[in-house]
């Protein structure tokens, strides 16, 4: 036969994070990662567990890239005729429209 245990309607006990008496009836358990970890803290002391601590535990599928894509129909039509930069993206062959813009300044120098 097992033992059986006392109701405890008017049993103390010690919170175990911050020390303060109260009812044991009144304590809640701690739980990490769904597993008991004996500890019984106060209403004030307990905090529901962390679902940062639960990664891994679900299976989490968030596909990035997509099967087969197609380029936008607006980026076939020729909408830029000026190009800027070296060997730019989407230039094919070597017949490209390049502009090259340039400037040249002048640098006054004053000691005294």
């Amino acid at each position: 036969m097992a033992g059986r245990y006392a109701v405890g309607k008017r049993a103390n006990a010690l919170c175990d994070r911050c020390g303060q008496p109260y009812k044991l009836n009144k304590l809640k358990e701690i739980t990490v990662n769904d597993s008991r970890t004996n500890l019984l803290v106060c209403t004030s002391c307990w905090e529901p567990e962390h679902p940062q601590n639960k990664q891994g535990k679900y299976l989490v599928d968030d596909p990035q890239a997509l099967r087969e894509p197609r380029p936008d129909a607006s980026e076939l039509v020729a909408s830029r005729n000026i190009q800027y930069g070296w060997r730019p993206v989407g230039i094919v062959g070597l017949n490209s429209t390049l502009q090259v813009t340039s400037a040249i300044g002048a640098v006054t120098i004053t000691t005294s």
